[in-house]
């Protein structure tokens, strides 16, 4: 079986730590990293695919650590990044052979599989304009066309959906859906509903640190009961919602309803709401004290679910 382990991996940036002592074990599936800009999730994703050295700890794959292994991890990984290089004058077509050869796949498979995959992304009509006349979005699909030239067996995707169209995003999770099988897919992303379908385990990352992990039900379990609904009236809904984190307001008739992220009962008529991960992604990192600052609450080092099911600490 596939692993990824990381060892006390910690990179520091002369004052500043952007990823602090962390440990973790990865297996087959589907990881989707959540966390806010500057959470330390692109440094993290950078040392894992060998790009960028740590200050301390290693990364290691079943077992040997990354950078010895060279070439033969390299053949392993498939990596868009949140700004991937291409050539603008390019063609679509030409660009992906040209990786495809950069990759060292075999030739006679290079023209089959570049169709294959532009094609899955819905760029195969346009395969022969050139680049700088991609939008965001078609720019975003064919990066990640050619993360998966190599059929990766680690995927490891910064920001991917960055872009696209929800009818894009939709096609887009059911492609990580199809391809994540016997493979590890890490989706680094602040994209709660991209996480929410398709993620067999979640990541929350908060300033270099991971403060919590689990499949959907163990993450959204941690926040049960600070989730709130009421329906109140619009001038008591406006101080509510200066000093509480607001997931969801709605104007009903004269009434507004809002739906509030609290450690406790905002207003007498509050009532419990079931959480989802939009409210743990609140509660982690935008939650207000009720005296409209910013502290959670929330301990630095929180215990974690950690691969096998057991409590720990994130490291």
């Amino acid at each position: 079986m596939l692993t990824l382990e990381l060892n006390h991996l910690r990179k520091q940036y002369k004052n500043k730590v952007a990823v602090a002592d962390l440990s973790l074990r990865l297996e087959e599936g589907v990881y989707g990293l959540l966390g806010a800009n500057g959470a330390g999730k692109t440094t993290l994703l950078r040392m894992l695919c060998d790009i960028l050295k740590p200050t301390s700890g290693s990364v290691l794959c079943n077992g040997t650590e990354v950078r010895e292994m060279g070439g033969e991890y390299r053949r392993l990984l498939g990596y868009l990044p949140q700004d991937f290089g291409y050539y603008p004058e390019m063609k679509a077509e030409r660009y992906m052979r040209y990786l495809a050869e950069l990759k060292a796949l075999p030739p006679d498979l290079i023209r089959s599989k570049t169709e294959e995959l532009l094609r899955l992304v819905e760029l195969y009509e346009v395969r022969n304009k050139k680049i700088k006349t991609f939008s965001g979005g078609m720019l975003r699909r064919l990066g990640i066309a050619q993360a998966m030239l190599n059929d990766p067996e680690i995927l490891i995707l910064d920001e991917p959906t960055a872009g696209l169209d929800p009818k894009e995003r939709i096609r887009f999770r059911n492609i990580i859906s199809s391809f994540s099988r016997n493979r590890i897919v890490i989706l680094s992303t602040h994209i709660v509903s991209d996480v929410e379908y398709i993620a067999d385990q979640i990541l929350l990352m908060k300033q270099g640190e991971l403060i919590s992990q689990g499949d959907l039900h163990q993450i959204t379990e941690k926040v049960r009961g600070c989730v709130w609904e009421c329906v109140t009236e619009s001038s008591q809904a406006q101080e509510l919602n200066e000093r509480y984190a607001i997931s969801n307001l709605r104007n009903c008739g004269e009434k507004v309803s809002l739906r509030i992220v609290a450690k406790e009962k905002p207003v007498e008529d509050a009532v419990p709401a079931e959480p989802n991960l939009e409210d743990v992604y609140l509660f982690y990192f935008t939650m207000k004290a009720p005296d409209g600052g910013c502290a959670l609450g929330v301990p630095a080092r929180p215990s974690v679910q950690t691969s096998d099911g057991q409590d720990g600490m994130s490291k």
